[in-house]
């Protein structure tokens, strides 16, 4: 059991992995199902994860980008996404890690405030997108926006790199964390 390091493999040839992290299996067999309906001119590898670290004897591809889904009507969500994160190097962090905050649209049953999910986030400088994964709409339009990215990371849009990526998906709006 290791860090993971993004650029510990070789990249395979037209195609792009991610990572989803979360301890809600079902929201994430979803998610990744949206995401493999999308059209894309890439293979797409989606593994799936309730926490990290991954076994080590697993002949697993490298993985281009890494999501942390966490839902705000649990609090072990949180925490298995926040003991996770220990096992993550650092580069990682240049664009190639984001945060999902789940269950957006039930504000009512929240277990978690929005603003401790957005700390988190502001914390390891990743970007933030809340979607209700239950809503099939919203589930289509976050995998659709996942994919995109996921592309980017893994070097298959010319131009645009996951630092560059991480530039443009910070907003100017969001507060510094002493104001949090």
């Amino acid at each position: 059991m290791s860090v993971l390091r993004p650029l510990d493999k070789l990249p395979g040839l037209n195609t792009a992995t991610v990572l989803l992290v979360g301890s809600e299996d079902t929201l994430l067999q979803q998610l990744a199902d949206s995401m493999l309906k999308e059209d894309c001119a890439s293979e797409l590898r989606i593994h799936l994860a309730k926490a990290l670290p991954l076994p080590s004897n697993v002949n697993r591809p490298r993985i281009d980008l890494i999501v942390f889904v966490i839902n705000l009507h649990s609090k072990y969500s949180l925490q298995h996404v926040e003991e996770s994160l220990h096992h993550v190097d650092a580069s990682f962090f240049l664009g190639r890690v984001c945060f999902l905050g789940t269950g957006a649209g039930q504000e009512h049953h929240y277990s978690l405030h929005r603003n401790t999910v957005l700390k988190l986030a502001h914390t390891y400088r990743s970007p933030l997108f809340f979607c209700d994964l239950e809503v099939e709409d919203f589930r289509a339009t976050m995998a659709q926006r996942l994919v995109r990215m996921l592309l980017i990371c893994a070097g298959h849009v010319r131009g645009v790199s996951a630092l560059n990526l991480l530039s443009l998906l910070r907003t100017s709006e969001t507060p510094p964390p002493e104001e949090l």
